[in-house]
């Protein structure tokens, strides 16, 4: 297990569309090897998830854990650490809402995204079943932020109004109050 540096946004890599990880490497102890630097890279960093490609690895494979509690976001309901392999999001209602996201590839920065705020994601297990999450609001903006890197897109690509990225300094001095209300 090893903490693994993030690629940042410039890397080409980070614009590329991840392959599909084959049902045959699942289990295997290269990709539980991977599993596991992903873990420790993103404990490290203090994000609350991470796509395989952020550390330089083109694969369709992604971790996130949600604390529970209250947050900016609101009270959310904590989902444990949970790996989701070659994931696919359906959007099950396309009302959309928006939060300030930030991105361990695009460091010191936050932009205002608009996305749909119900969805279904269908993927692979690390035990190789097929399983199915429903989700909404906050969970599904998560989500969609970080299987949009198995695509090659950052949340920068989302902003409607390029006024609203900012520099995480001025997000915490002019912005975050008004996100509260």
């Amino acid at each position: 297990m090893a903490v693994r540096k993030i690629i940042r946004m410039g890397h080409p890599n980070l614009r590329h569309t991840a392959a599909e990880v084959p049902s045959t490497s699942i289990g295997s102890d290269e990709l539980s090897r991977l599993i596991d630097d992903m873990i420790d890279t993103l404990h490290d960093y203090g994000g609350i998830g991470l796509a395989a490609p952020q550390i330089d690895e083109p694969l369709r494979l992604a971790i996130i854990e949600i604390p529970g509690g209250p947050s900016r976001y609101g009270d959310l309901t904590p989902l444990p650490l949970t790996t989701f392999i070659n994931p696919n999001i359906e959007v099950l209602n396309q009302d959309s809402a928006g939060f300030w996201e930030g991105c361990l590839s695009v460091p010191g920065l936050r932009g205002y995204v608009e996305r749909p705020q119900h969805i279904r994601v269908d993927y692979t297990t690390v035990e190789n079943q097929s399983a199915t999450l429903e989700l909404q609001g906050f969970c599904a903006t998560v989500f969609q932020h970080e299987f949009d890197h198995l695509d090659g897109k950052l949340y920068i690509d989302h902003i409607k109004d390029r006024t609203k990225l900012v520099f995480e300094e001025e997000y915490i001095r002019y912005w975050a109050e008004e996100s509260n209300d």
